[in-house]
């Protein structure tokens, strides 16, 4: 079997293949893309980092390739839906430079707060100016942690040791998990109140990207210190440097910007801003750890069929995947819609599989309705063998129950006890192995749950739909879709529709001020 190592990766993970009898191995990173289409054709598997893009073009060319592993965590670079439409398995290593990433967001505070950068180049170019450089203690300031994920509850327990005051904002992580982890849980409003120091630690999400700008600037306090070692994009740049200029921030510690390399970038011309490379997982150790798991995973498959840390495919055998794979995607989807309806953390996770099913192990079919619910929160970082691991860090109790169905051979329904709310989504499996979404909250709609798609909550009543038709279609929107559900037991209806192309935010808003709108949702599947 043959594997192609397409970036560079370090020796000692090499080494774990090259001594493997029956694996071929050929090592030829900085390919061309014409050049690398013809070196994969005959490949069993491929083993990338950030540099090779995966796309649909590649994988139709790759005839033999049964799986794809990432030594890191992102894989913006792969196109996970067009593999696994080619039955590919696509796997990454998310544990492998967590602390790396963590411990780089506190060297950025740490040289931030004690203007180390400045100081270090002030004195090379022989001055002394001892009185320059006046920095701030960590000790007993207040750390503002936004994300308690893998990389963020790290940092949070870093900043303890510090003896920093460690506030923690996650919206997707109970409050009963973070006090159970030592730390105060809070609104992200009172976070920005009180922090001295923020660090961000959340996925690039359509939801987080430009989440800290000009207006979250104005809620913190004066002399704040921002640090980004993340994804860029996440903090606003150009309201950031609106903020540094003014003194409203003091300071930045940006190791990831909105373009990469961030070239001409004006941010990088002021003092009071510490800049790295994209270097959270540059450490020795982490390049090791990478390379070691994502060879290993690989070798695991191509000898025994085993699955590790793979995004799309659950670790089960052949058989019981045959039998269950439609509910595998059913439910991924049915969970990733559920994440999107719900506003705040979710305590329960209640699944209810109704109607006829195999006669087997359902469980894969829970792990897919987890790792659907987390991926808007988490994106990369989970997959089917964490899933479980990670709802439980976020405090959610997940509960299986199974019924009878009148109307359905089949059906899932899956609903999340948010406070004091409890939102649900119900799907069915049409002709064996087409999935569909029949039921969101108590509204009745049959949709196909992929893509991108608009949900409008409005009354029902004469004029709904024609002043949406009329509002998209002045502004030259084409609606490709369209379905409308009614309430159960009320007078109102939920419309699902497609448009040619992305709605922009000014005409949502437009929307959602149209006199018999109650509410417009765009969602990602």
């Amino acid at each position: 079997m043959k594997v192609l190592v397409s970036d560079k990766l370090e020796e000692v993970g090499l080494a774990i293949l090259r001594r493997e009898p029956g694996i071929e191995l050929d090592v030829r990173p900085g390919l061309k893309p014409e050049e690398l289409k013809a070196a994969i054709a005959d490949c069993d598997a491929l083993v990338i980092r950030s540099a090779t893009k995966v796309t649909e073009e590649l994988l139709q060319a790759a005839g033999r390739l049964k799986v794809v592993g990432r030594a890191g965590i992102g894989l913006d670079n792969v196109d996970i839906a067009a593999a696994t439409k080619r039955g590919i398995v696509v796997m990454n290593t998310p544990a492998g430079n967590v602390t790396t990433t963590a411990e780089h967001a506190i060297a950025m505070m740490m040289a931030l707060a004690r203007n180390i950068p400045r100081a270090d180049a002030s004195l090379k170019a022989g001055r002394w100016e001892k009185n320059a450089f006046q920095g701030r203690e960590l000790f007993n300031k207040v750390l503002g942690v936004i994300g308690f994920g893998k990389i963020g509850s790290i940092v949070a327990d870093r900043g303890r040791g510090l003896k920093m005051q460690v506030l923690v904002h996650d919206p997707y992580v109970t409050a009963e998990a973070i006090e159970k982890a030592g730390f105060e849980p809070v609104a992200l409003e009172e976070l920005y109140r009180r922090a001295d120091f923020i660090t961000v630690h959340v996925p690039k999400l359509k939801d987080t990207v430009g989440m800290i700008n000009r207006e979250s600037f104005a809620r913190m306090k004066d002399g704040v210190m921002v640090v980004n070692c993340a994804r860029g994009g996440i903090i606003h740049e150009a309201d950031l440097l609106e903020a540094l200029r003014s003194g409203k921030v003091a300071g930045a510690a940006l190791d990831v910007f909105e373009k990469e390399p961030p070239g001409d970038n004006p941010l990088l011309a002021l003092p009071q801003v510490v800049c790295t490379p994209h270097l959270g997982a540059a450490t020795v150790e982490a390049q090791t750890n990478v390379a070691v798991q994502v060879c290993e995973q690989i070798l695991a498959f191509l000898k025994t069929g085993t699955i590790i840390n793979a995004v799309n495919v659950p670790a089960v055998s052949g058989e019981l995947l045959s039998r269950i794979g439609p509910y595998l995607s059913l439910g991924e989807h049915l969970g990733c819609l559920l994440a999107q309806l719900c506003r705040g953390p979710a305590r329960e996770i209640a699944i209810d599989y109704a109607g006829e099913f195999p006669e087997a192990d359902l469980s894969p079919v829970t792990t897919a309705v987890l790792k659907g619910f987390l991926t808007p929160m988490v994106q990369d970082t989970v997959n089917f063998v964490n899933a479980k691991v990670m709802a439980g860090e976020r405090g959610i109790k997940v509960t299986e129950a199974r019924s009878s169905s009148e109307e359905y051979i089949n059906l899932i329904t899956v609903r999340a006890h948010v406070g004091p709310e409890v939102h649900s989504v119900a799907g069915t499996i049409f002709g064996r192995k087409y999935p569909r979404v029949v039921k969101i909250e108590n509204f009745r709609l049959e949709l196909p749950p992929a893509g991108r798609f608009v949900l409008i909550h409005n009354h029902d009543k004469p004029g709904a739909i024609g002043s949406i038709g009329t509002l998209l279609g002045s502004h030259r929107i084409n609606i490709s879709q369209m379905r409308v559900g009614q309430q159960e037991d009320g007078d109102k209806t939920m419309i699902y529709f497609r448009t040619d192309q992305p709605i922009p935010e000014p005409v949502m808003e437009e929307l959602r001020r149209l006199p018999l709108i109650i509410d417009v949702r765009s969602f990602e599947l």
